[in-house]
């Protein structure tokens, strides 16, 4: 079996190859490339071609483009490559037969209430970014190929900068730390995606019923507050030298964005839980080890 996947150099992307060489032959690109190779999606003619000529059974989109607040000024760049690319990717998987796995957000809901959502519920993105990713969402159910769609949020790798990495820098520089306290969601392991990933991907080749879209990610619930003072008395628990002596709850109308967050981005993951027979770990399990491993502890 041949995979191709994009998006390497991502947090996703990195993980990802680890997890799917157990799988097949994985041919992985980022953005500049390899050996005529296009993985730009940005390069939508050069991106049909490199399908076309791998000619690959599964193809893992884990390209994305991900600065929500600068998606407001540059909405044509994020609906290219959120949107349009993927489009292509669709109908390539369609025209081939092969399978399509996607990422996608919990920013496709207005992130009212405080139910976890489910795959099913209304969508209504509060921001220009969450309306890039549901017209790629979209494109790829109305392809007609094989997908895999996973919605996910708060995504965190030991590679890369994340919400952790910069809690623990400020951390060390400063006494007192203003964190939001009223936006609601699961820390979720890039590690974890990638992992669960190749596990649904091996289970789909086998039933092509499970074709669909999933909601994943770690169990629990957390506020960005509570996440960061798990950061901090972690790291204080290991004997990092840290500065900082408060964190304080603050409610997200005091720290104003160019790009409006949901303040809940809980995910209902019953039915990839169901369907794919998993366990999915508290998301303070991936967070202590995501730590460990940059703290080297």
């Amino acid at each position: 079996m041949k995979i191709l996947l994009l998006g390497k150099d991502g947090q996703v992307g990195w993980e990802l190859q680890r997890s799917l060489r157990l799988l097949g032959e994985l041919i992985a690109l980022g953005r500049h490339g390899a050996d005529g190779l296009c993985g730009d999606l940005t390069d939508l003619g050069a991106l049909r071609d490199t399908i076309r000529k791998l000619k690959p059974d599964v193809i893992v989109n884990a390209a994305a483009y991900n600065s929500v607040d600068h998606a407001e000024t540059e909405f044509e760049l994020a609906h290219l490559v959120n949107a349009q690319a993927v489009q292509v990717l669709a109908e390539e998987a369609r025209l081939s037969g092969a399978w399509l796995i996607h990422y996608s957000t919990d920013y496709v809901f207005d992130g009212h209430g405080t139910t976890p959502w489910r795959e099913e519920d209304a969508v209504q993105p509060l921001n220009r970014y969450g309306q890039s990713k549901l017209a790629g969402e979209q494109a790829v159910q109305a392809s007609g190929c094989k997908y895999l769609l996973f919605r996910t949020s708060w995504v965190y790798g030991s590679r890369g900068n994340n919400f952790a990495k910069t809690m623990l820098r400020l951390a060390k520089e400063r006494q007192k730390l203003s964190v939001i306290v009223d936006q609601i969601g699961a820390p979720t392991g890039a590690d974890l995606i990638a992992d669960v990933t190749a596990l649904a991907l091996e289970q789909a080749l086998r039933r092509p019923e499970l074709s669909g879209l999933y909601h994943l990610a770690a169990g629990g619930e957390v506020s960005w507050y509570g996440y960061a003072r798990q950061v901090v008395d972690s790291a204080g628990a290991y004997g990092e030298p840290l500065s900082v002596q408060e964190v304080e709850p603050i409610e997200a109308a005091a720290y104003p964005t160019a790009a409006r967050r949901p303040l809940n981005s809980r995910l209902n993951t019953q039915k990839l839980r169901d369907n794919f027979s998993l366990h999915l770990p508290d998301w303070q399990s991936g967070v202590i080890r995501m730590l460990r491993e940059v703290l080297n502890k």
